[in-house]
């Protein structure tokens, strides 16, 4: 009888024992605060919350309908960045005006740069009538900051962000190396679909208002022409040629993205006898919006 006391009193409190340790860890999980993380554009929250998941809270300085090439923050954002341990720098134009104060607001934050490992490329910003000239004539060293835009480039930012989550939180180590892995795996899945759909175009360039494709162009073998000239709208001179060039490779589509105005796509458009047709390069669903641009490239330009 006293062995079933015993075995009875101890089975009761291996019982509490587990179920006292199973309450401590949810309580642990439940109450680790969550890393306060700043990203510059709504396609790198998407990165980061894929990797970071439940553990990271992840605020946008440029939001919808906002163009990172004009954007300045709101008081409300300088005052939430005092309270961020992270921020994912890009390389788009407000950053080179304001980086340098968002640092200053938070000292203590870190600012990683995703571009590391990446070879940038020149922007294509000026057009030329010369007929041996490239349609993309590289001025005075600008680098395109549109890495975002290339798939496979998005796999060097995603281990980029991994890496600073792990410097800060290196007790879930694994967590985010999981989480990397899964991203990287449908980037590769949705590389290949890019790649099979748009092998059978027949037009190869296509024209653009905003310069933001170039590394998706120069993945998929395609060429971009930009309107814009090193940010603004065209002249009557460059207008002509581009209407001419327009003409010559047979181009009938105009890409345009709604953070810029449309009226000299507009007016190009009219003159070939065209249309124009919006892509958005800053949608947060990255991967179902980057499916959904090659779709459209593959049905109007085969």
């Amino acid at each position: 009888m006293k062995n079933i006391f015993v075995c009875i009193f101890c089975a009761v409190f291996l019982i509490f024992c587990l179920s006292d340790g199973n309450v401590y860890a949810k309580s642990t999980k439940s109450n680790m605060e969550k890393i306060k993380v700043f990203v510059s554009i709504l396609p790198q929250a998407y990165f980061v919350e894929r990797i970071g998941g439940d553990r990271v809270d992840v605020s946008v300085m440029v939001g919808p309908g906002s163009s990172p090439a004009t954007y300045e923050p709101v008081p409300r954002q300088m005052v939430e960045i005092g309270n961020a341990q992270l921020f994912f720098r890009i390389g788009v134009p407000f950053e080179n005006v304001w980086m340098d104060r968002i640092g200053k607001t938070n000292p203590k934050m870190k600012v990683i740069d995703t571009r590391r490992g990446i070879k940038l490329l020149p922007m294509k910003t000026h057009h030329l009538k010369a007929p041996k000239q490239h349609a993309g004539h590289q001025q005075g060293g600008l680098k395109d900051p549109h890495i975002w835009t290339s798939v496979r480039l998005v796999k060097t930012q995603a281990q980029n962000i991994c890496d600073a989550l792990i410097n800060l939180d290196p007790d879930n180590k694994r967590y985010y190396q999981n989480n990397l892995i899964a991203f990287i795996d449908d980037l590769n899945n949705l590389d290949a679909e890019i790649v099979e759909s748009l092998k059978g175009i027949r037009v190869r360039k296509f024209m653009v208002f905003h310069p933001a494709w170039g590394y998706f162009a120069r993945d998929y073998g395609l060429d971009q022409i930009p309107i814009e000239i090193e940010g603004k709208k065209p002249g009557a001179r460059e207008l002509a040629n581009l209407i001419e060039e327009a003409k010559n490779d047979g181009i009938k589509i105009i890409f345009v993205q709604k953070q810029f105005s449309e009226k000299s796509a507009e007016a190009l458009a009219d003159a070939i006898g065209g249309r124009i047709i919006q892509i958005d390069p800053l949608a947060r669903d990255y991967l179902n919006n980057m499916k959904m641009i090659a779709e459209t490239f593959r049905r109007v330009m085969r």
